[in-house]
C-alpha cells in the first residue's frame, strides 16, 4: 500500500485547521485550494499579495506551483484546475492573466482541464485555485 504524504513547502504556514496544503500518494498528487498570500513570514499572519486581481492570482500560482514541486511535480503534470473567483467581472481578468501564465511557463503537454465558479472567500480575498495532479 502507498503512503499518502502530507506537502507543506517552506513558504507555506501551517494550516489553520486539520488540513494539508497538498497530498501525494501513489502518483497522485492534490493541492488544496490557495489563495494569494505571500510567502510564510516566522510569527506573522499570512498577507495577501495586494489588493489587484493581478497581484492576487500570480502569487496563487506561485503558491499552487510550489506545493506541485515540494511533491515533485510540475504543471505539465496537471490534468485538473479549480479556479474560485468572488466577482463574476473578474472573469475576462482572470483568463487574459491565466493564459499569459502558462504561456510564460512553457507547457510541454497539453494544458489541464479547468472549472471556474464564484464564490464567497474571506474579506480582501478575490481568487483561489487547487489543482489535480499525475506524476508519470
Amino acid at each position: 500500500m502507498t503512503e499518502k504524504i502530507a506537502l507543506t513547502p517552506a513558504t507555506h504556514t501551517t494550516p489553520p485547521a486539520k488540513f494539508s496544503h497538498g497530498v501525494k500518494k501513489g502518483n497522485i498528487l492534490q493541492v488544496a485550494g490557495q489563495v494569494g498570500f505571500l510567502p510564510a513570514i516566522e510569527g506573522q499572519a499570512p498577507t495577501p499579495a495586494g489588493p489587484t486581481l493581478r497581484e492576487q492570482t500570480l502569487q496563487t500560482f506561485a503558491n499552487v506551483k510550489a506545493i506541485l514541486q515540494e511533491g515533485g511535480a510540475s504543471w505539465d503534470d496537471v490534468m485538473m484546475m479549480r479556479v474560485y473567483l468572488t466577482d463574476v467581472d473578474h472573469f475576462a481578468e482572470m483568463n487574459e492573466i491565466y493564459n499569459a501564465y502558462f504561456e510564460a511557463e512553457g507547457l510541454k503537454e497539453a494544458a489541464s482541464a479547468r472549472t471556474t465558479v464564484y464564490v464567497g472567500l474571506p474579506k480582501g480575498l478575490l481568487i483561489e485555485i487547487d489543482a489535480l495532479a499525475v506524476l508519470s
